[in-house]
């Protein structure tokens, strides 16, 4: 099933095609090579990196806590009364699951911490992409990293280092 917004890219191709434009101003960049050649995505990494550590010591301490007690718990198991044996059972399965859900919690807030450090830096990608097609009379930019697109004309111009000078990025 084709897409309304594929309809509308094929008639924008088509119609540049037709009034001999097309091949003019055509112009691709990669925003992925942009935004790792930007400083501040050092130091948003370094932070992910630090936030990550954090999360991965704290794993280390619970998972070093059920391991003691689940060592303590097969140890003694078999000279336990019935009722202290199914209570540690029963904790051990707590424990499973704190850390089960502390590991989601972790995974998640450091997601997030990245998507909120990078999401500025995109934004600046972008207005600089925006100024540098306004300033070359560019009617269309394509971005190399999006995986939808499969071909890049010969003939298209890359701007990378043009939005990286925008940027006063070398």
């Amino acid at each position: 099933m084709v897409t309304r917004k594929f309809q509308i890219l094929v008639f924008f191709l088509l119609f540049f095609v037709a009034s001999g434009t097309f091949a003019q101003s055509i112009a691709f960049v990669n925003s992925d090579d942009l935004l790792q050649n930007l400083p501040a995505v050092d130091k948003a990494k370094k932070e992910v990196k630090e936030l990550n550590k954090k999360y991965k010591d704290e794993l280390q301490l619970m998972q070093n806590d059920y391991n003691k007690k689940y060592s303590d718990f097969i140890s003694y198991q078999t000279s336990m009364a019935e009722n202290i044996r199914l209570r540690r059972m029963q904790e051990l399965y707590e424990l499973e699951k704190q850390i089960q859900n502390f590991m989601e919690v972790a995974q998640k807030d450091v997601l997030d911490r990245e998507n909120e450090l990078i999401k500025p830096l995109r934004a600046k990608i972008k207005e600089a992409i925006y100024q540098v097609g306004v300033e070359g009379n560019f009617t269309c930019v394509y971005d190399l990293s999006n995986p939808a697109i499969l071909f890049v004309t010969p003939d298209a111009i890359d701007i990378t280092a043009l939005v990286k000078a925008k940027m006063g990025v070398k």
